[in-house]
């Protein structure tokens, strides 16, 4: 089984930043992709970034892009998401989760709980 703990979430003015950070344990973790979505009210799931675990290969959504980085620790098990510029309709509950290779943009093997993001005006 994987475990999947986000952190960093909180509320923030327009044009502020955030790091959020997400912790994976169990036996069989191993991802090769390591993936953050968002799901704002009212709104369906969002594909935000991607980053493989072995070779840090990064892509983001289109909404997201020139503001957001992906990183990761391999040794602490642990990915990033460092959030600049933000604006309110980054306002949503973010998602750390793993998925496997070849595995479309949009999917996931593993989810996380989740960590509110609100950006106010």
């Amino acid at each position: 089984q994987v475990q999947l703990v986000e952190s960093g979430g909180g509320s923030v003015q327009a044009g502020g930043s955030l790091r959020l950070s997400c912790v994976g344990s169990g036996r069989t973790f191993s991802p090769y992709w390591m993936r953050w979505f968002r799901q704002g009210p009212g709104k369906e799931r969002e594909f935000v970034a991607s980053i493989t675990w072995f070779g840090g290969l990064a892509s983001y959504g289109d909404s997201v892009k020139g503001r957001f980085t992906i990183s990761r620790d391999n040794d602490k098990k642990t990915v990033y998401l460092q959030m600049n510029s933000l604006k309110p309709d980054d306002t949503a509950v973010y998602y750390c989760a793993t998925a496997g290779r070849g595995s479309p943009l949009n999917t996931y093997d593993y989810r996380g709980q989740g960590t509110q993001v609100t950006v106010s005006s």
